[in-house]
């Protein structure tokens, strides 16, 4: 399906809220929309994210205030895109939310493909559809998602979000975030959600912390 054809996209209000955890937890069912240069539909179900509260958060990019030209996009207001790059090998996917100068950030973990999953194969190299997009790396690259989108509008036509599906309460799941063991006692915060059962869920071993 061509670009012309979408549904609305998802307002920005929706990441200008306040609760960054409500925001991390609401996108899941969310679809993720991403054309390729023929204005071709790439899109997936978002499935895993994580929240990351700004400054008091040891997990942060601004923990403590920090302000640097890397996360200098996450003090804008919601519903912009911050893409990093780590381990010298991959882009992480993250969207800006809250109020100005409030950064916080929400992690896209893991997506379902729905749309141009050829496409994603083909950038991935490989036919493993369970692992195309099980990871925040693997689905910058299914996606052509780099350093370019750094600072994207969600509102814009590069990138944005529509409602595709909402999951029944029971079906969150919420628990630890991922690789921060350096956080202290953050890194036990059930601050990472993700769709109960769902086989592209980047980590579906992790125990459940708790529920929201």
């Amino acid at each position: 399906m061509k670009t012309g054809d979408q549904p609305a996209k998802l307002a920005t209000d929706f990441f200008l809220r306040a609760d960054t955890l409500a925001i991390a937890r609401d996108l899941i069912g969310k679809l993720l929309v991403v054309p390729d240069e023929a204005g071709n539909r790439l899109s997936a179900m978002i499935v895993e994210t994580e929240a990351y509260l700004g400054e008091i958060d040891r997990a942060a990019h601004s923990f403590g205030g920090r302000r640097t030209a890397r996360n200098e996009i996450t003090y804008a207001s919601g519903g912009h895109v911050y893409v990093f790059f780590i381990y010298g090998m991959y882009f992480q996917l993250n969207f800006v939310c809250g109020p100005e100068d409030s950064p916080h950030v929400c992690l896209i973990r893991a997506v379902e493909p729905v749309e141009g999953i050829g496409i994603m194969r083909e950038r991935r190299n490989t036919k493993n559809d369970r692992n195309l997009t099980s990871g925040p790396g693997k689905l910058c690259i299914a996606f052509g998602i780099d350093r370019a989108f750094n600072g994207a509008d969600l509102s814009g036509d590069r990138i944005w979000l529509e409602d595709f599906r909402t999951p029944l309460p029971d079906e969150i799941a919420c628990g630890p975030r991922i690789g921060i063991d350096y956080a202290g006692e953050f890194a036990t915060k059930p601050w990472r959600f993700w769709l109960g059962g769902n086989r592209n869920v980047s980590a579906t071993k992790s125990k459940v912390k708790s529920q929201r």
